[in-house]
């Protein structure tokens, strides 16, 4: 190359035709990525065009990442491009996996509003290797069944690893994070326990995956079978749950091993069996663990079983033995009327009318509030009173419904009422109505239990709506005792039809007690 000055480019020059700047340009000289091809006379760095080729691929190399380093490298031929550009992304890869981590632990930790101290606990948990988490889970598991002999269910537990991908998301992160704060909790590992012993002395066999396919085909028919029954309406602590639980066992039984339990055995032992199972296998610490796990490992996150499992927990407490609750419904509904039927008709007309006027006071404004029902608003309290009076007509005209989900209420709440109390009336006031026989029961008793109905759902709306709720007080009271006799027996516990019976002054309304007594909170507020 000629060393004449005319043909070379001071460093200004060279910014100027590159568009980086002097300093930049200098810099990048000193460190060898574009050396000058010469000097001037006096002494300021000279380049040729070959600096402004250098720079340009400098520049976007540079805009990739790559550390001067490896820009020399490839300026000076020593790396291929290529070569050089496969390392970087490799590089890159692995810092945005760190970064993925560190961006879910920072959500989780702005989620859980979580102290310094837990933010170094989530990071390092964060940061464990596969072998490292795998090692936590063993340890839990080894912990928590000791030398129970259960080799199955032990199998199963250290089979389920946590497998958290390269490139997990902030949700697998999370769930991590979350499953390896449980294994600490006691509730969780005393639950873990009750499971183990139970396989213990039920199924200590090896694992067996056939067996656990068929345990879930099992599982999946129960609750697809009580989750229609609970589309459908029907209570969980009533006869009609009856038939599903006897569904449930027969499919259930051939299950089980050893003892007198055998295939077509359904009856007091098998539904006892069935009870315990279940009550072991409900608690929602143990059902999240296997969902956090399934949210790690990327498999599919099944429901939640706690609706259906407290509803055939229920059924089978209700009806412990085929036709049990049906034969106890049967001997206080076939006593004698503590009054005359005619009383009974007389009380519904009474009570109806009160629920009316509280109903006619209702504002769609109002629709949305909650009410003492759990879960059930102002609109759903509406549409469960119109359809009690229409289903207890259906059942008194020999033709009983089966719409339990639909709307009854449509534009006009308050005319639904009315024309649903009128139909009633109209069945009730049937010649021979009140002594026919519906099975073990004459009419009357079911008259007196849509009484029943309108008084304490009656007294659920006067509640919600700020009305005043010593609603029908001689009809309250003299349903009291019935209430009491039709009840007493009814398991008060979760998916049953009433909560457990609540306190109540003495001097209360006779309603408030009826109420209290099918698990309502007479101190119950809007606002809770």
């Amino acid at each position: 190359m000629p060393d004449d000055d005319a043909v070379l480019l001071s460093i200004g020059e060279l910014a100027e035709r590159t568009g980086l700047s002097v300093k930049l340009i200098r810099h990048w000289s000193d460190v060898g990525v574009v050396p000058p091809t010469g000097r001037s006379a006096a002494g300021y760095r000279r380049y040729d065009a070959r600096a402004v080729a250098r720079l340009e691929l400098a520049r976007t190399l540079r805009d990739l990442g790559l550390g001067m380093a490896a820009i020399r490298d490839v300026l000076d031929g020593r790396h291929g491009i290529a070569d050089v550009a496969a390392l970087h992304a490799d590089a890159l890869e692995v810092q945005m996996r760190t970064l993925r981590v560190q961006c879910a632990v920072l959500r989780s930790v702005a989620t859980r509003n979580s102290t310094t101290e837990e933010l170094a606990v989530m990071t390092k948990l964060a940061r464990l290797s596969a072998a490292q988490r795998n090692a936590i889970i063993h340890q839990f598991v080894s912990d928590v069944l000791g030398d129970l002999d259960a080799s199955g269910y032990r199998e199963g537990l250290m089979a389920a690893t946590p497998d958290l991908p390269d490139e997990p998301t902030n949700e697998q992160v999370d769930a991590w994070i979350e499953l390896a704060d449980m294994l600490g909790d006691p509730q969780l590992r005393a639950a873990m326990r009750r499971m183990g012993e139970y396989a213990a002395r039920h199924a200590p066999g090896p694992y067996d995956e056939h067996d656990v396919r068929a345990v879930q085909q099992v599982t999946d028919f129960w609750v697809r079978r009580v989750t229609e029954a609970i589309d459908a309406g029907v209570p969980a602590d009533s006869p009609a749950a009856d038939p599903v639980v006897a569904d449930v066992v027969g499919v259930w039984l051939p299950m089980q091993e050893g003892g007198d339990l055998r295939p077509g055995g359904d009856g007091e032992d098998a539904r006892s069996q069935l009870l315990e199972q279940l009550e072991i296998a409900a608690d929602p610490r143990a059902e999240r663990y296997w969902q956090l796990l399934c949210v790690i490992n990327g498999w599919p996150v099944r429901p939640s079983l706690a609706a259906a499992g407290q509803w055939l927990m229920t059924a089978l407490r209700a009806n412990p033995a085929p036709g049990a609750r049906a034969a106890e419904i049967s001997a206080v509904l076939g006593g004698a009327a503590r009054s005359g039927p005619e009383e009974v008709s007389r009380a519904y007309a009474r009570v109806v009318a009160e629920v009316a006027e509280i109903v006619a006071t209702v504002t769609a404004d109002r629709f949305d509030d909650p009410t003492p029902c759990a879960g059930w608003s102002v609109r759903t309290l509406l549409n469960h009173l119109v359809y009690e009076n229409l289903m207890w007509t259906s059942l008194a005209d020999g033709n009983p419904r089966t719409d339990f989900t639909a709307d009854h209420l449509g534009d006009d709440h308050v005319a639904a009422f009315r024309a649903s109390a009128q139909a009633a009336l109209t069945a009730f006031d049937r010649p021979g109505m009140l002594v026919q026989r519906y099975g073990p029961a004459p009419g009357w008793r079911l008259v007196e239990q849509v009484v029943i109905e309108m008084l304490v759902h009656g007294w659920d709306l006067a509640k919600a709506t700020g009305r005043p709720t010593d609603l029908a007080p001689d009809v309250a009271a003299r349903t009291l005792p019935a209430v009491h006799e039709i009840y007493r027996a009814l398991p008060r516990t979760p998916g049953g039809s009433f909560a457990p019976a609540q306190p109540v002054p003495a001097e209360a309304s006779a309603a408030d007690h009826l109420a209290a007594y099918l698990g309502r909170n007479v101190s119950w507020t809007p606002r809770g």
